[in-house]
């Protein structure tokens, strides 16, 4: 049977789902040319490589503060409602096949710990980045998984705090953090590859009463 991370607040949590949002109408920006972008999830209007404004900057403040021989790799930004609404009730039928016993609200939440709910996805607000780190001359440093490996996939290796990882791999997510939280980004718990900013998750996370950015 499949099992919920404890002490993880999952983005599906009414805690989450329930925080109004007032959009701020901040346009979306490109990332290309202001940081190293990898293609592997490139689409063909290139909505991958798109953040809001106010993401973007933020990004570039946490790359300037990272130590010589480390950069910031963005795999993707945007994605719009009808991609993360395919990308999540795949991932949910692959539960249901995976765990048969598993019920429609169980294979929900489930779901919600790799993949947000088209409701509540800060990706389609432009609003989360999914990163790793990199070296100049572009190879990633050991994470401990590889971005967007399942908790099955990794024996939960994905969650950020996973204790089945290497040193190495742990220290660099630390590193990652150190980056971006003091530029106000927050981690999605279960992926330490995601961050976000001015979504509900973020609004969450930080005590804020709602969220900046809403779908587009």
């Amino acid at each position: 049977m499949w099992q919920s991370p404890n002490d993880v607040v999952l983005i599906s949590d009414p805690r989450v789902t329930a925080l109004p949002v007032r959009e701020c109408g901040e346009p979306l920006a490109d990332v290309r040319g202001r940081l190293r972008v990898d293609p592997r999830l490139a689409d063909d209007e290139g909505a991958y490589a798109h953040l809001r404004s106010g993401l973007l900057d933020r990004l570039e403040r946490a790359e300037r503060s990272l130590p010589g021989g480390f950069h910031l790799l963005i795999v993707e930004g945007y994605r719009p409602i009808a991609t993360q609404r395919r990308i999540f009730e795949t991932y949910r039928a692959e539960l249901h096949t995976t765990f048969p016993e598993i019920s429609p609200d169980e294979s929900y939440i489930a779901a919600s710990r790799y993949v947000s709910p088209v409701e509540v996805a800060p990706h389609t607000a432009g609003a989360a980045v999914d990163l790793t780190l990199c070296d100049t001359d572009g190879v990633e440093y050991d994470m401990g998984t590889q971005v967007n490996d399942n908790p099955e996939q990794s024996d939960g290796a994905c969650y950020t705090a996973a204790p089945n990882i290497s040193a190495d791999a742990r220290a660099h997510r630390k590193l990652l953090a150190a980056a971006l939280e003091p530029v106000g980004l927050v981690n999605y718990p279960t992926e330490w590859w995601h961050w976000s900013y001015g979504d509900r998750y973020w609004a969450m996370s930080t005590g804020f009463p709602h969220a900046h950015y809403g779908p587009l």
